[in-house]
């Protein structure tokens, strides 16, 4: 799997809440301290912390990962911020709830990212996991743009963030259900599944970032700021899990007794694949040892054929369509309110 690190930003002014909404009671002047509170130690993921790690961990009730101790600062706050917008959008014509749910949303906005790094993490370790994190994180930018963000559409102007945007929440959905995918795909190369499915799984990957391509289109022409390096990182993703697919189909036509179509394949891979590709070095070195891999692969075919089968090879047009097999899904995001009566001043 390509690496692609979100800056994990949260980009939203400080807030001090009791400052911003009037308290009717003593109880509700405390809830509003309280969120402040918790708003703090998100703020603080962002800056270099000057505690322990051993304070930290005691802090975080015995959790070692930073990554976990963040997420835990997060989902504490989400649930009072959530319990907050509740109040204020009953209140009905509070021209503040836009600010609350900007609030709202790039914070989930933050969380997602940090789950999905999480699962970045985990990934050497522990394949179960890191796919199980991968599809929360789909879940929660899911969440944001059907839930969240619409509500902001009229409100937004292109020179704002990105991730106050539902085309962007969309991108970063596909791109995790993708990446929980890729997960999946490495934990049934470990287990030798048939080529025949590897290759529709890996091709299943190239479909969803073929889609997250069509949501970034629609993203760059709503905000200004969005970065070219996130359409590097889809490009370069498809184009190695579409060499994948187009081997392990290959290597399954070839079993089947097909060595013609088989090298057909290759040389149609290879055909594909932009000379002039952008992105990172790091990923451009792994679709060049994929293509490097299937040149071998192809030599070795050609071989074979010229000395045992002498089969011609098929013109393109005549070669089978890769198909896809998408599987991931989204372990769905729901929010937790806590149902605390706030009394606030209109």
């Amino acid at each position: 799997m390509l690496q692609f690190k979100d800056p994990l930003k949260l980009r939203t002014k400080k807030i001090v809440f009791e400052d911003v909404y009037s308290a009717q009671d003593s109880g509700t002047l405390e809830q509003l301290k309280e969120l402040s509170s918790k708003r703090v130690s998100v703020e603080l993921i962002n800056e270099n912390n000057s505690i322990t790690d051993a304070i930290a961990r005691e802090m975080s009730g015995g959790l070692t990962s930073q990554c976990e101790q963040d997420i835990q600062k997060l989902e504490l706050y989400l649930p009072l911020l959530e319990n907050l917008v509740q109040h204020v959008d009953l209140i009905g014509d509070d021209p503040r709830i836009d600010n609350l749910r900007f609030e709202l949303g790039t914070v989930l906005f933050f969380y997602g990212a940090q789950l999905r790094e999480w699962a970045s993490q985990v990934l050497d370790t522990d394949l179960v996991r890191s796919a199980t994190l991968f599809r929360k994180a789909a879940g929660v930018y899911q969440y944001l743009a059907q839930e969240v963000l619409p509500s902001l559409q009229g409100v937004r102007t292109p020179e704002g963030p990105p991730e106050a945007t539902s085309s962007v929440s969309s991108i970063m959905n596909l791109i995790c259900l993708a990446e929980a995918q890729i997960v999946t795909i490495m934990k049934a190369e470990e287990k030798q599944t048939a080529d025949g499915l590897l290759a529709k799984l890996h091709f299943g990957v190239v479909q969803l970032f073929n889609e997250a391509m069509d949501f970034y289109s629609t993203a760059s022409k709503e905000c200004k700021d969005i970065s070219p390096v996130l359409m590097d990182y889809i490009s370069c993703s498809k184009v190695v899990h579409e060499l994948r697919s187009y081997k392990y189909m290959a290597q399954a036509i070839k079993t089947e007794g097909q060595i013609g179509t088989a090298m057909g394949l290759l040389k149609l891979a290879l055909n594909k694949v932009e000379r002039n590709i952008g992105g990172m070095e790091s990923w451009r070195v792994v679709i060049k040892q994929e293509m490097d891999t299937i040149a071998d692969l192809l030599r070795k075919y050609e071989h074979e054929n010229e000395f045992v089968w002498h089969e011609k090879i098929p013109y393109d047009h005549h070669l089978p369509v890769p198909q896809g097999t998408k599987i991931a899904t989204c372990i769905p995001y729901r929010p937790e309110r806590w149902e605390r009566t706030l009394a606030l001043k209109i």
